[in-house]
């Protein structure tokens, strides 16, 4: 894939480039759609990363469905699919890995210690292979963006990131390939997350600002959803991922839930325009 990348980028090409862990849906397909339109080229990866894993989760079920997604990708016209076993990405040699530093130890990265070091370290290496003009992240991960955002900012990499708009089911759940797990009682359940997040941001556009205020709204409806057990409820500046004083437009209301043995993650921006 590199020596390709580098000869669209010699020929004067803008890359595209979407990191996806494969099992792809509406979500990734907005993420391909818009690189298309801003690119001459696309590259996605599919490569379900050992090493953003926690040892008790969910890597050795992750769905790998992929010819059903390389049949998806064709369709969407994208011009090079980067499907790497784990030994060409983590070779016996490999030694290095990204620090990501203190925005990594609150929210995602407190519950799921070492996680960040893992994406971090996957994406610069795929940085460097794909050579993007442009890389395209969901913004349900939020902190993986703000945490990719000082990767290129620190390392000066030649690397504008995107963060494309949440897709969500007609409920409200943000689509998610973790999502084919819950059975019909959590996936019901499992609405309440928007829900409470939604409730919250009518909420500061009502005029409420303290923050504890309107986590409570979330933790509220969210306690008394049956299944749904709460990891976190956080609003916080979405930069520095800390607490502000009073809410303002642009902070990030944040929340991930257990449903069963399934951990799902969302959030809302407040002020802007929901769904």
């Amino acid at each position: 894939m590199q020596e390709q990348a580098i000869a669209w980028r010699q020929a004067g090409e803008d890359i595209g480039f979407v990191p996806t862990m494969g099992a792809l849906h509406a979500g990734h397909e907005r993420l391909v759609t818009r690189a298309r339109r801003e690119n001459q080229r696309v590259i996605v990866s599919i490569f379900v990363n050992p090493a953003q894993f926690g040892p008790t989760e969910d890597f050795a079920r992750y769905p790998r469905p992929f010819e059903a997604d390389r049949a998806r990708l064709e369709t969407l016209g994208v011009d090079a699919i980067f499907h790497p076993p784990v030994d060409q990405i983590y070779p016996a040699a490999f030694k290095t890995r990204v620090d990501p530093g203190p925005l990594a130890e609150v929210l995602e990265g407190k519950s799921r210690p070492g996680h960040f070091a893992g994406v971090l370290t996957v994406v610069l290496k795929l940085f460097n292979l794909a050579q993007p003009k442009r890389a395209y992240f969901g913004q349900k991960d939020f902190q993986q963006v703000v945490l990719v955002r000082q990767l290129v900012r620190d390392f000066a990499l030649p690397v504008r990131i995107v963060a494309v708009p949440t897709v969500r089911e007609p409920d409200g759940l943000a689509i998610s390939s973790r999502n084919v797990y819950l059975d019909s009682p959590l996936r019901a359940a499992a609405a309440s997350i928007h829900g409470s997040l939604d409730a919250a941001a009518r909420g500061f556009t009502m005029g409420t600002t303290d923050p504890a205020e309107l986590e409570a709204t979330v933790r509220h409806l969210l306690e008394g959803t049956p299944g749904v057990a709460i990891d976190y409820v956080a609003l916080v500046e979405d930069t520095t991922l800390r607490r502000p004083d009073r809410a303002i437009a642009g902070n990030v209301l944040a929340v991930a839930v257990k449903l069963g043995s399934i951990r799902l993650i969302d959030n809302v921006v407040l002020g802007a325009e929901r769904l």
